[in-house]
C-alpha cells in the first residue's frame, strides 16, 4: 500500500488554532500525516488506498492517561464495598494475578479501548511486560510502568521488587516504536522515601515517565497532614521528585499552594472522573489547572474502579460534573474537553510533538466517528456533538501509527472471539476466590 487517503470527513484538527475543515482530506504515508486539505488532494494521490469517511468526523485518537487495563478481569466485582482497595482489590490481586491473567486481561481491555477510539493509553500494573506484549501485538500506542510497592506483589516475593523489574522492562522496551516504558511507584503511602527517590532516579536516568497515584484518598491526605504537616503534593515536592516526567493520577485533594507547585514543576495530571465519582472520592479542580495552562488529560483508572476503558464516556462526565460542582454552566466548553481528551493527554505523556492533533508530520493516530446513527444528528457544534452526543458505538474507524486497526466497527487482523474466550476462561476461578475473601 502506497499510503492512505481519508476523504469526505469533517476534520477536527485540535491544532493550535483549533481549525475545523469540512469536507476535508487527510493523507497518510509511512506512519505519518503527510498532507491535509480539501477534495482537490484526491488527484494528487490517486494510487493511495481510499477510506471514504461518509461525512463522518475525523479527530485525533483519544488518549487514556491512567489505567490498570488487566483489572478488566475483575470488572463489576465489589462495586459498592467500603475500603475496597485494602479489603477487596489487594486480596484478589494477591491470590489471582499472574502472567496469564495480565496478558488475557490486557488483550481484552485493549480491544475495548481500540473499539472506542483510544489510540494511546498509560498503564501501571504487575507483570507489565505482558501488557506490553499485548499492546505490541494489537498495535496500540502505550506508556507502561511496572508497579512498585512496599509489600510482596504478584510478581515479586520481596517488597520493592518492582524497582528491578522496571529497570529490566525499560531496557527491553525503550527502543520500541509503540511502547514507552515508565517507572510506576504505586503511591506515596505505599513507598518509603528511599524507594521513591530510587524510582525518580531511574526515571531521570532513562528519561522516562514516572507514574503515581497522588492526593486521591482521604486517608492519604490526612496521613501527611498529621505526620508531616504537609499535603501529599508538598511532601513529594520536598523529596524533589516532581518534574516534567511526572504523571500524577487523580490529584483530587489539592489546594492552591499545591497547584502552584504542580504548575511550576510542569507535571502531567490524569483526571479520572468516572472512577472518582463512582468511588465518591471527590472532584479534582481541573478548571483551575487547565486555566493555569497545566498539562491535563483524562484517564479511566482500572475497569474495576470506573468499569470502562473508553474516553468518550469520560468527556460528558467531566463537563457535567464540573459545571454542577462549581454551579456554573459556562465552565469547560466542549472544545476544551475535546482538547484534554486528545492534545491534553499527549502533553501529559510528553508525546505532544508526535500525537494529539491532526497536523502534517505527526504520527497517524486517527479516529472516524460515524454520524449516521440516530444520536449524532443534527450537528450544529462539532465539539458539543463529540462530547455530549457521541458514544463508543459511533467509532467507525481507528488508525494507529498509520495502520488501520478498526474498520466498520470491527477490529481487523485478530480473533476477538478467542480473546474473549481466554478472558472468560478465568471467570469460575475468580468467582471461587471472591467467595473466600
Amino acid at each position: 500500500m502506497n499510503g492512505i487517503l481519508i476523504k469526505n470527513v469533517t476534520i477536527i484538527t485540535m491544532n493550535k488554532d483549533k481549525e475545523i475543515i469540512e469536507n476535508g482530506v487527510v493523507v497518510l504515508k509511512d506512519k505519518k500525516i503527510i498532507d491535509i486539505g480539501d477534495g482537490s488532494l484526491e488527484n494528487k494521490y490517486e494510487s493511495f488506498f481510499v477510506i471514504d469517511g461518509n461525512e463522518g468526523i475525523l479527530m485525533p485518537g483519544m488518549i487514556n492517561c491512567h489505567s490498570h487495563v488487566s483489572m478488566i478481569a475483575f470488572r463489576s466485582l465489589g462495586d459498592d464495598e467500603p475500603d475496597r482497595l485494602k479489603k477487596y482489590i489487594f486480596p484478589l490481586e494477591k491470590r489471582l494475578v499472574d502472567k496469564e491473567l495480565v496478558y488475557n486481561g490486557a488483550r481484552y481491555g485493549i480491544c475495548e479501548m481500540l473499539l472506542s477510539g483510544v489510540t494511546t493509553f498509560c498503564d501501571m500494573y504487575y507483570y507489565e511486560d505482558e501488557v506490553a506484549r499485548a499492546a505490541n501485538r494489537l498495535g496500540i500506542r502505550a506508556v507502561l510502568g511496572e508497579t512498585i510497592v512496599d509489600f510482596p506483589s504478584p510478581d515479586s516475593k520481596e517488597p520493592y521488587g518492582g524497582i528491578q523489574y522496571c529497570k529490566e522492562f525499560i531496557e527491553k522496551w525503550h527502543k520500541d516504536e509503540l511502547i514507552t516504558p515508565a517507572v510506576a511507584p504505586h503511591a506515596p503511602y505505599t513507598n518509603d522515601d528511599a524507594h521513591l527517590i530510587k524510582a525518580h532516579k531511574l526515571s531521570k536516568k532513562y528519561n522516562v515517565p514516572l507514574i503515581m497515584h497522588v492526593a486521591e484518598m482521604d486517608y492519604e491526605y490526612n496521613k501527611y497532614k498529621q505526620e508531616y504537616n504537609m499535603t501529599p503534593v508538598q511532601y513529594l515536592d520536598n523529596l524533589k521528585i516532581l518534574d516534567k516526567n511526572f504523571i500524577g493520577a487523580h490529584l483530587i485533594l489539592v489546594d492552591d499552594n499545591d497547584l502552584d507547585i504542580l504548575e511550576k514543576r510542569h507535571i502531567g495530571v490524569s483526571h479520572n472522573i468516572g472512577a472518582n465519582s463512582k468511588g465518591a472520592k471527590g472532584v479534582a479542580p481541573i478548571v483551575k489547572m487547565y486555566d493555569r495552562g497545566m498539562k491535563v488529560g483524562f484517564g479511566t483508572d482500572g475497569p474495576m474502579s470506573g468499569n470502562t476503558l473508553d474516553i468518550i464516556t469520560q468527556m460528558p462526565l467531566v463537563g457535567k460534573i464540573q459545571k454542577l460542582f462549581n454551579k456554573d454552566r459556562t465552565l469547560l466548553p466542549a472544545k476544551d474537553i475535546v482538547d484534554m481528551a486528545t492534545m491534553g493527554g499527549a502533553k501529559v505523556l510528553n508525546l505532544e510533538h508526535e500525537i494529539g492533533s491532526i497536523e502534517i508530520g505527526k504520527k497517524a493516530d486517527l479516529v472516524i466517528l460515524e454520524t449516521e446513527s440516530v444520536n449524532m444528528q443534527p450537528i450544529y457544534d462539532y465539539y458539543s456533538t463529540i462530547v455530549y452526543s457521541a458514544n463508543p458505538a459511533n467509532v467507525d474507524t481507528v488508525i494507529v501509527d498509520g495502520k488501520i486497526i478498526v474498520r466498520k466497527k470491527k477490529i481487523l487482523h485478530i480473533d476477538f472471539k478467542n480473546i474473549r474466550k481466554s478472558l472468560l476462561s478465568m471467570k469460575n476461578k475468580i468467582i471461587s476466590t471472591v467467595k473466600e475473601i
